[in-house]
């Protein structure tokens, strides 16, 4: 329905149509349902090349197939633009444990390295925890608590948001700025309840940011089941220790691109529609919500109307962004482009809320996948 408000939003830009809006509404439609592309395009992305992060080979081998696939189905211009992205490697598998529980002795529990986060190396990191549920209480117990310690962050989603992505921007804070505000007071490493709605052993990555000011210090998402485990425990026994041990690290950055294809409009070529999503994803699994089938909508949206011959009066551009996860540089560096050679845009529509539902042979088993 995204990729079917892409075209009827643009309609004014269409003059051979106006006069036949609901036929063309409904051959759109049509095209669309009859001879879509979206989902064969999503499955090859996401199940030939898999995850995507930025500086991997297969975030190299998804600007390659990219460009193909609009050079493929006659856009009017197919370009590259180069841009330096970050290459964040995660390493071995990473490993925690709680230690000398009262209740429970020693136990295992799930856990996933924040991107961009330094490694512990091989020796870990081990200490007592403090809980809280806001970065706000970390100025509250200053460093004399918290010095030496390891920093739970436990704010749940706040379950009452109809649309879980506002519960997920309610909470995400702790993940991206937690690990500088807690060892601004002398944390030596932080966890983060994973940012999910779901009670599950799967912990979700994602991207945080430091402030050069103060050290880095490893940071990484305990799954839901097992960090409300940790706050049980937590409530009657102070002094258990956590450890935790991971082996990601950051090189030297990488060139990437850029993926770009137009429709040159008949009237009005500088004058321009946007529609596009971000070609990398996380490591962990295969990128398909965030955000393959927001870049398939896009390449969709132009190849829809290139079959059915419908000539924009505007240019209507696909764009395939690079290093939305951890970095946002393709998107910066796209701007800078528009900056400069785009003086009018019309419309920009960025698609990044997924699927509705899945179709055909991409019923994937994400959870499976991710415990591998």
């Amino acid at each position: 329905m995204r990729l079917i408000y892409i075209l009827i939003t643009s309609f004014i830009v269409f003059p051979n149509y106006a006069q036949n809006n609901e036929a063309t509404v409904r051959a759109i439609f049509d095209e669309a349902l009859e001879n879509g592309n979206s989902y064969s395009m999503l499955e090859d992305l996401c199940l030939n090349i898999g995850h995507r992060l930025s500086g991997s080979p297969q975030a190299a081998a998804a600007v390659e197939w990219s460009r193909q696939q609009m050079i493929g189905y006659g856009f009017d211009t197919v370009f590259l633009q180069p841009v330096m992205v970050p290459h964040w490697v995660r390493g071995k598998h990473e490993k925690a444990k709680i230690l000398n529980a009262n209740k429970i002795g020693d136990k295992e529990v799930n856990i996933i390295a924040l991107g961009n986060s330094v490694g512990t190396g091989v020796n870990g990191v081990s200490g007592k925890v403090i809980e809280v549920k806001d970065i706000s209480d970390l100025e509250k117990l200053g460093e004399k608590i918290i010095k030496g310690k390891i920093v739970y962050f436990s704010r749940p989603f706040d379950q009452k948001h109809i649309r879980t992505f506002m519960a997920y921007g309610g909470a995400v804070d702790q993940r991206v700025f937690g690990p500088s505000e807690a060892a601004k007071y002398g944390a030596i490493g932080i966890l983060v309840r994973s940012m999910s709605s779901s009670q599950d052993d799967i912990p979700h990555t994602g991207t945080l940011r430091y402030n050069e000011e103060f050290p880095k210090i490893p940071a990484v998402a305990i799954s839901t089941n097992d960090g409300d485990l940790l706050s049980q425990l937590l409530i009657n026994d102070k002094g258990l220790d956590f450890y935790f041990e991971t082996h990601c690290e950051m090189l030297p950055d990488v060139l990437s691109y850029n993926v770009v294809g137009e429709i040159t409009g008949t009237v009005n070529p500088n004058e321009y529609i946007l529609v596009g999503g971000h070609l990398d994803s996380w490591d962990v699994g295969h990128g398909a919500h965030d955000d393959g089938a927001g870049c398939v909508q896009s390449i969709e949206a132009l190849r829809i109307l290139k079959n059915m011959g419908i000539k924009p009066k505007h240019s209507i551009r696909a764009v395939m962004f690079m290093n939305e996860e951890n970095g946002l540089r393709g998107g910066n560096k796209y701007a800078e482009l528009a900056k400069k050679t785009m003086k009018h845009i019309l419309l920009l529509l960025n698609l990044m809320l997924g699927v509705s539902h899945q179709r055909g042979s991409l019923m994937l088993e994400q959870k499976d996948k991710l415990k591998n």
